[in-house]
């Protein structure tokens, strides 16, 4: 369902030790907004909530929420290095447009609604 590179890999597993939490999770989830009418969610979760999916990837655990499967089914995470910056990135076969800085996307089916990116 979702790929994660080995770079993207080492960032989660430091994220989420950087947490102080005990049994946190990666939630991926997808929100309306960004230029391109939806817009991708990685944040470090403690609580599994109902229609949550556990995706085990050995160091850590993803959790998805079945109503996003469409969105993300697919979905490869990457984490890149730029100059001082770095950041994930996000390759998605369902994604038909997808803005500039790669943080929103649009799909055939679906164009969400779209939001001034901040």
């Amino acid at each position: 369902m979702i790929q994660v590179s080995e770079a993207a890999e080492e960032k989660i597993v430091e994220i989420l030790a950087s947490a102080d939490t005990q049994d946190s999770f990666l939630r991926v989830g997808v929100d309306e907004g960004g230029c391109s009418g939806l817009s991708y969610t990685l944040i470090v979760d403690e609580q599994q909530a109902e229609g949550d999916i556990i995706l085990d990837k050995g160091l850590f655990r993803i959790l998805v929420h079945t109503n996003t499967v469409p969105y993300i089914e697919g979905l490869e995470i990457d984490y890149e290095e730029s100059g001082m910056l770095g950041g994930f990135t996000m390759n998605n076969p369902n994604a038909k447009v997808s803005c500039g800085c790669g943080a929103s996307f649009r799909m055939a089916n679906y164009r969400g609604e779209v939001k001034k990116c901040d």
